[in-house]
Protein backbone atom coordinates (compact mmCIF):
# COMPACT_ATOMS: atom_id res chain seq x y z
CA UNK A 1 0.00 0.00 0.00
CA UNK A 2 1.54 3.30 -0.60
CA UNK A 3 0.66 6.98 1.10
CA UNK A 4 1.04 9.52 -1.04
CA UNK A 5 0.39 12.15 1.72
CA UNK A 6 1.64 13.50 4.81
CA UNK A 7 0.00 15.99 7.10
CA UNK A 8 3.59 18.27 6.84
CA UNK A 9 5.05 19.49 4.08
CA UNK A 10 4.58 19.57 -0.27
CA UNK A 11 4.18 15.66 -1.65
CA UNK A 12 7.53 15.11 -3.25
CA UNK A 13 9.36 18.01 -1.87
CA UNK A 14 12.23 16.94 0.96
CA UNK A 15 11.57 19.19 4.22
CA UNK A 16 13.65 22.35 5.35
CA UNK A 17 14.13 23.04 8.80
CA UNK A 18 10.42 24.95 8.70
CA UNK A 19 8.64 21.71 8.17
CA UNK A 20 10.73 20.22 10.91
CA UNK A 21 10.07 22.69 13.49
CA UNK A 22 6.12 22.29 12.21
CA UNK A 23 6.96 18.58 12.71
CA UNK A 24 8.49 19.07 16.33
CA UNK A 25 6.09 21.29 17.61
CA UNK A 26 3.00 18.41 17.08
CA UNK A 27 4.54 16.49 19.62
CA UNK A 28 3.55 15.94 22.77
CA UNK A 29 4.85 14.03 25.94
CA UNK A 30 2.69 10.75 26.62
CA UNK A 31 5.04 8.89 29.40
CA UNK A 32 7.55 10.01 32.00
CA UNK A 33 11.13 8.68 31.58
CA UNK A 34 11.47 9.53 35.27
CA UNK A 35 8.53 7.32 36.69
CA UNK A 36 9.46 4.53 34.29
CA UNK A 37 12.63 4.25 33.71
CA UNK A 38 14.70 6.45 36.36
CA UNK A 39 13.18 4.77 38.94
CA UNK A 40 13.82 1.76 37.67
CA UNK A 41 17.23 2.33 37.89
CA UNK A 42 16.79 3.64 41.54
CA UNK A 43 15.99 -0.29 42.38
CA UNK A 44 19.37 -1.22 40.97
CA UNK A 45 21.08 0.73 43.04
CA UNK A 46 22.12 -2.48 45.95
CA UNK A 47 22.52 -4.66 43.47
CA UNK A 48 24.55 -2.91 40.11
CA UNK A 49 26.34 -0.32 39.19
CA UNK A 50 24.62 3.03 37.64
CA UNK A 51 26.69 5.38 36.17
CA UNK A 52 25.53 8.66 33.88
CA UNK A 53 27.40 8.56 30.63
CA UNK A 54 25.49 11.90 29.39
CA UNK A 55 22.52 13.94 28.97
CA UNK A 56 20.49 15.49 26.43
CA UNK A 57 18.97 18.84 26.82
CA UNK A 58 15.53 18.93 24.80
CA UNK A 59 13.59 22.44 24.72
CA UNK A 60 12.94 22.71 28.09
CA UNK A 61 13.52 19.10 29.36
CA UNK A 62 16.85 17.47 30.45
CA UNK A 63 17.56 13.94 29.96
CA UNK A 64 20.04 12.59 32.00
CA UNK A 65 21.30 9.19 30.32
CA UNK A 66 22.42 6.08 32.47
CA UNK A 67 23.86 2.47 31.81
CA UNK A 68 23.62 -0.23 34.31
CA UNK A 69 27.13 -2.11 34.74
CA UNK A 70 28.10 -5.00 37.73
CA UNK A 71 28.40 -3.89 40.84
CA UNK A 72 32.32 -5.45 40.75
CA UNK A 73 33.40 -5.54 36.93
CA UNK A 74 35.91 -8.60 36.43
CA UNK A 75 38.06 -7.05 33.37
CA UNK A 76 39.00 -11.10 32.83
CA UNK A 77 35.73 -11.58 31.47
CA UNK A 78 33.80 -10.69 28.49
CA UNK A 79 32.04 -7.83 27.63
CA UNK A 80 28.31 -7.71 26.68
CA UNK A 81 26.73 -4.74 25.59
CA UNK A 82 22.66 -4.34 25.71
CA UNK A 83 20.74 -1.25 24.00
CA UNK A 84 17.39 -0.44 24.35
CA UNK A 85 15.27 2.59 23.60
CA UNK A 86 17.03 3.71 20.49
CA UNK A 87 13.65 4.43 19.01
CA UNK A 88 12.52 5.67 21.86
CA UNK A 89 8.61 4.19 21.17
CA UNK A 90 9.61 0.97 21.16
CA UNK A 91 8.57 0.46 24.67
CA UNK A 92 9.83 -3.47 25.35
CA UNK A 93 13.35 -2.41 24.13
CA UNK A 94 13.81 -0.24 26.88
CA UNK A 95 11.76 -2.79 29.56
CA UNK A 96 12.59 -5.78 28.27
CA UNK A 97 16.66 -4.10 28.97
CA UNK A 98 15.36 -3.00 32.68
CA UNK A 99 14.18 -6.57 33.31
CA UNK A 100 17.02 -8.40 33.07
CA UNK A 101 18.74 -6.11 34.62
CA UNK A 102 16.79 -6.82 37.77
CA UNK A 103 16.27 -10.87 37.05
CA UNK A 104 18.63 -12.34 35.18
CA UNK A 105 21.75 -10.34 34.91
CA UNK A 106 22.72 -11.60 38.12
CA UNK A 107 23.50 -14.63 36.84
CA UNK A 108 25.32 -14.46 33.68
CA UNK A 109 27.45 -11.77 36.16
CA UNK A 110 30.11 -14.15 36.81
CA UNK A 111 30.77 -15.28 33.50
CA UNK A 112 30.28 -11.52 31.73
CA UNK A 113 30.98 -7.91 32.40
CA UNK A 114 27.46 -5.63 31.74
CA UNK A 115 27.47 -2.74 29.91
CA UNK A 116 23.59 -1.57 29.47
CA UNK A 117 22.02 1.60 27.54
CA UNK A 118 18.33 0.97 28.76
CA UNK A 119 17.20 3.94 27.34
CA UNK A 120 19.41 5.49 24.98
CA UNK A 121 16.32 7.72 23.34
CA UNK A 122 14.46 9.07 26.44
CA UNK A 123 13.00 12.19 24.40
CA UNK A 124 11.84 9.77 22.00
CA UNK A 125 10.30 7.58 24.34
CA UNK A 126 8.40 10.58 26.31
CA UNK A 127 6.98 11.31 23.11
CA UNK A 128 6.50 7.99 21.57
CA UNK A 129 9.12 8.81 18.55
CA UNK A 130 11.24 7.23 16.22
CA UNK A 131 13.62 10.28 15.80
CA UNK A 132 14.50 12.88 17.79
CA UNK A 133 13.37 16.40 18.10
CA UNK A 134 15.62 17.27 15.14
CA UNK A 135 13.66 14.38 12.87
CA UNK A 136 16.78 12.61 12.42
CA UNK A 137 16.41 8.82 13.26
CA UNK A 138 18.92 7.31 16.10
CA UNK A 139 18.99 3.95 14.74
CA UNK A 140 20.41 5.71 11.10
CA UNK A 141 23.36 7.46 13.16
CA UNK A 142 25.56 5.04 14.55
CA UNK A 143 28.57 6.61 12.64
CA UNK A 144 31.84 9.03 13.09
CA UNK A 145 30.51 12.49 13.80
CA UNK A 146 26.62 11.56 14.20
CA UNK A 147 23.99 14.27 13.91
CA UNK A 148 22.07 12.49 16.51
CA UNK A 149 23.55 13.24 20.31
CA UNK A 150 21.82 9.77 21.17
CA UNK A 151 23.98 7.75 19.03
CA UNK A 152 27.23 9.67 19.57
CA UNK A 153 27.01 9.86 23.38
CA UNK A 154 26.28 6.30 23.56
CA UNK A 155 29.21 5.77 21.27
CA UNK A 156 31.36 7.95 23.03
CA UNK A 157 31.06 6.61 26.21
CA UNK A 158 31.67 2.80 24.76
CA UNK A 159 34.60 3.73 23.19
CA UNK A 160 35.99 5.33 26.18
CA UNK A 161 36.25 1.97 27.93
CA UNK A 162 38.50 0.74 25.55
CA UNK A 163 37.25 -2.31 26.30
CA UNK A 164 36.64 -5.07 23.99
CA UNK A 165 33.04 -6.23 23.60
CA UNK A 166 31.96 -10.19 22.64
CA UNK A 167 27.94 -9.01 22.12
CA UNK A 168 26.00 -6.41 21.14
CA UNK A 169 22.16 -7.30 21.86
CA UNK A 170 20.21 -4.17 20.30
CA UNK A 171 16.39 -4.63 21.31
CA UNK A 172 13.80 -3.35 18.82
CA UNK A 173 10.00 -3.59 18.26
CA UNK A 174 8.55 -3.50 14.99
CA UNK A 175 4.71 -1.81 15.60
CA UNK A 176 1.63 -1.20 13.27
CA UNK A 177 2.50 2.34 13.67
CA UNK A 178 5.57 2.18 11.33
CA UNK A 179 3.29 2.02 8.34
CA UNK A 180 0.33 4.44 9.75
CA UNK A 181 3.24 7.03 11.11
CA UNK A 182 6.29 6.67 10.85
CA UNK A 183 7.50 5.49 7.17
CA UNK A 184 4.72 8.13 5.86
CA UNK A 185 6.85 10.57 7.42
CA UNK A 186 9.51 9.37 6.73
CA UNK A 187 8.63 9.64 2.62
CA UNK A 188 7.52 12.87 3.40
CA UNK A 189 10.78 14.34 4.72
CA UNK A 190 13.22 12.53 2.16
CA UNK A 191 10.41 14.10 -0.69
CA UNK A 192 9.71 9.98 -1.44
CA UNK A 193 6.82 8.32 -2.18
CA UNK A 194 6.23 6.05 0.45
CA UNK A 195 5.45 1.84 0.30
CA UNK A 196 4.60 0.55 3.61
CA UNK A 197 5.41 -3.43 4.14
CA UNK A 198 4.13 -6.45 5.97
CA UNK A 199 3.93 -6.09 9.93
CA UNK A 200 5.52 -10.01 10.83
CA UNK A 201 3.20 -10.83 13.21
CA UNK A 202 5.26 -12.09 15.73
CA UNK A 203 9.44 -12.09 16.85
CA UNK A 204 12.00 -11.96 14.27
CA UNK A 205 15.84 -10.84 14.81
CA UNK A 206 17.81 -8.66 12.60
CA UNK A 207 21.60 -10.10 11.68
CA UNK A 208 24.40 -8.13 10.52
CA UNK A 209 25.02 -9.64 6.80
CA UNK A 210 29.13 -8.80 7.34
CA UNK A 211 28.91 -11.49 10.83
CA UNK A 212 25.73 -12.99 10.66
CA UNK A 213 26.77 -16.12 13.10
CA UNK A 214 23.72 -18.18 11.79
CA UNK A 215 23.74 -20.79 14.99
CA UNK A 216 24.04 -17.74 17.47
CA UNK A 217 20.82 -16.36 15.62
CA UNK A 218 19.41 -19.33 15.96
CA UNK A 219 19.62 -20.26 19.58
CA UNK A 220 18.28 -16.58 20.35
CA UNK A 221 14.96 -17.47 18.36
CA UNK A 222 14.94 -21.16 19.94
CA UNK A 223 14.52 -19.04 23.57
CA UNK A 224 12.31 -16.60 22.51
CA UNK A 225 9.78 -19.42 21.16
CA UNK A 226 9.47 -20.61 24.97
CA UNK A 227 7.66 -17.44 25.49
CA UNK A 228 5.98 -15.91 22.09
CA UNK A 229 5.50 -16.95 19.02
CA UNK A 230 7.88 -16.20 16.26
CA UNK A 231 7.07 -14.60 12.87
CA UNK A 232 6.74 -16.16 10.07
CA UNK A 233 7.79 -15.01 6.44
CA UNK A 234 5.40 -13.80 3.47
CA UNK A 235 4.13 -15.65 0.07
CA UNK A 236 7.93 -13.73 -0.84
CA UNK A 237 10.11 -15.66 2.07
CA UNK A 238 10.70 -12.01 2.85
CA UNK A 239 10.06 -9.99 6.44
CA UNK A 240 9.82 -6.43 5.82
CA UNK A 241 10.74 -7.12 2.62
CA UNK A 242 13.56 -8.48 3.15
CA UNK A 243 14.87 -12.16 2.66
CA UNK A 244 14.67 -14.45 5.30
CA UNK A 245 17.29 -16.25 6.03
CA UNK A 246 16.60 -18.79 8.01
CA UNK A 247 13.37 -19.36 10.51
CA UNK A 248 12.53 -15.78 11.81
CA UNK A 249 15.79 -14.02 11.25
CA UNK A 250 16.83 -11.37 7.80
CA UNK A 251 20.02 -9.73 7.34
CA UNK A 252 21.34 -5.86 6.94
CA UNK A 253 24.61 -4.33 6.57
CA UNK A 254 24.63 -2.51 9.95
CA UNK A 255 27.64 -0.56 9.54
CA UNK A 256 26.28 0.91 6.21
CA UNK A 257 23.14 1.54 7.35
CA UNK A 258 24.06 3.39 10.39
CA UNK A 259 22.30 0.59 12.80
CA UNK A 260 23.16 0.65 16.69
CA UNK A 261 24.10 -2.99 16.44
CA UNK A 262 26.68 -2.19 13.57
CA UNK A 263 28.76 0.34 15.37
CA UNK A 264 31.29 -1.52 17.62
CA UNK A 265 33.49 -4.49 16.42
CA UNK A 266 31.53 -7.49 18.48
CA UNK A 267 31.66 -10.70 16.41
CA UNK A 268 28.07 -11.53 18.11
CA UNK A 269 25.54 -8.97 17.24
CA UNK A 270 21.97 -9.02 16.62
CA UNK A 271 18.85 -6.46 16.44
CA UNK A 272 15.59 -8.08 18.33
CA UNK A 273 12.13 -7.18 16.59
CA UNK A 274 9.35 -8.02 18.64
CA UNK A 275 5.71 -7.27 17.84
CA UNK A 276 3.57 -5.88 20.22
CA UNK A 277 0.44 -5.36 18.11
CA UNK A 278 0.20 -8.87 17.73
CA UNK A 279 -3.54 -10.65 18.84
CA UNK A 280 -1.23 -13.52 20.20
CA UNK A 281 1.09 -11.26 22.53
CA UNK A 282 0.83 -8.99 25.24
CA UNK A 283 2.89 -6.41 26.79
CA UNK A 284 4.23 -8.68 29.07
CA UNK A 285 5.18 -11.22 27.15
CA UNK A 286 6.95 -8.71 24.48
CA UNK A 287 9.35 -7.82 27.89
CA UNK A 288 9.58 -11.28 28.55
CA UNK A 289 11.02 -12.18 24.92
CA UNK A 290 13.36 -9.47 25.03
CA UNK A 291 14.72 -10.77 28.04
CA UNK A 292 14.59 -14.54 26.55
CA UNK A 293 16.51 -12.95 23.06
CA UNK A 294 19.72 -11.90 26.06
CA UNK A 295 19.48 -15.43 27.54
CA UNK A 296 19.60 -17.18 24.66
CA UNK A 297 22.62 -14.83 23.25
CA UNK A 298 24.79 -15.29 26.36
CA UNK A 299 23.89 -19.04 26.52
CA UNK A 300 25.60 -19.58 23.02
CA UNK A 301 28.64 -17.59 23.57
CA UNK A 302 29.27 -19.73 27.09
CA UNK A 303 28.86 -22.95 25.02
Amino acid sequence: MNTPSYPIGLFGVPWTQSEKKQWLSLQTIKRSYHDEVLSVLDTLKSTTHISQYASLNYTDNQYPLFVIQNKVPDTSKPYVLITGGVHGYETSGVHGALRFAQTTMQKYSSEFNFIIAPCISPWGYETINRWNPEAIDPNRSFYDNSPAPESAHIMAFINSLNVDLIAHIDLHETTDTDNTEFRPALAAREGTINKNWNIPDGFYLVADSTKPEKNFQTNIIKQVQTVTHIAPSDENNQLIGVPQEQFGVINYDARKLGLCMGFSNAPYVTTTEVYPDSPLANSEQCILAQVAAINGALDYILK
